[in-house]
């Protein structure tokens, strides 16, 4: 009698486990909806040398640009550019208008509280850049009143002049790093903090800038998903391993963190 019980329960307990798995909701897939849309939504900076930016030819090209097509091309999918501000990157992603966001973007806490981060794409050593004719040699010597520096709004360059350089006054400049560099070389700044690839690329557009002696900070620099795309930021690490092991994405870095794209572009 106590056997038969027990086979009953398990009848029932058996059945509510099958209705249960039937109703339950198919879960969100962000990597599914973009392999069954055909397309992969990439939001971009509308100006960042040497990241994102228009060529000579009107095409929109840059590092991150050109890892984001090969990512499209890996899932056999279409590229489809996003432009924003540095500031309307992350609302995109937040919003659902883009999938991903590929800029040379920090992995900070606050950030990562807001949305799931890839493996580091790329390295940037952030550097202080001033007209040839400065009097100053090393970064240290920028941090007293009446210096003024400046560093693209909402970026961590313009944290690290905050944290680094509390006595100066910092101004921040929209619409990517070009601002900065063309206030450095008009003599409207002191100082300007950057990446030392975006720095060299100003070294040859300007001609009257050098970068001051010392690397401010390291940091590394990931491509953002919106904070449930777990499927899609695994993806992105899986293709940072294999790309970084058979040396395709290096290969990519070193040409952009070189002047040899200017040729190209």
């Amino acid at each position: 009698m106590e056997m038969l019980k027990i086979k009953q329960w398990l009848g029932v307990a058996s059945v509510a486990l099958a209705a249960a798995t039937v109703a339950l909701p198919a879960q969100a897939d962000e990597l599914s909806d973009i392999i069954k849309r055909g397309e992969l939504r990439v939001a971009v900076q509308t100006s960042g040398p040497l990241m994102s930016f228009m060529d000579k030819s009107g095409k929109r090209t840059g590092l991150a640009v050109e890892v984001a097509k090969r990512m499209a091309d890996d899932l056999g999918v279409k590229l489809v550019l996003q432009d924003y501000e540095w500031k309307g990157l992350l609302p995109a992603l937040l919003s659902g208008k883009a999938d991903m966001v590929a800029a040379d973007m920090t992995p900070t806490p606050q950030r990562a509280a807001q949305v799931l981060f890839s493996l580091p794409m790329f390295y940037a050593d952030t550097v202080a850049v001033v007209p040839k004719d400065s009097p100053y040699k090393t970064y240290q010597e920028l941090d007293k009143a009446g210096v003024t520096v400046g560093a693209l709004g909402a970026s961590t360059y313009a944290e690290v002049g905050k944290k680094m350089l509390p006595k100066a006054t910092l101004k921040e400049f929209s619409g990517g790093s070009a601002p900065v560099g063309q206030a450095l070389s008009s003599g409207r700044l002191d100082a300007g903090i950057m990446s030392l690839s975006t720095a060299n690329q100003f070294l040859v557009d300007f001609g009257n800038l050098r970068v001051l002696e010392g690397v401010m900070v390291r940091e590394p620099l990931a491509f953002a998903v919106g904070p449930n795309a777990f499927r899609l930021k695994f993806w992105l690490d899986n293709w940072q391993t294999l790309k970084t092991a058979d040396n395709t994405l290096p290969e990519q870095v070193r040409y952009w963190y070189s002047t040899d794209w200017k040729k190209d572009h």
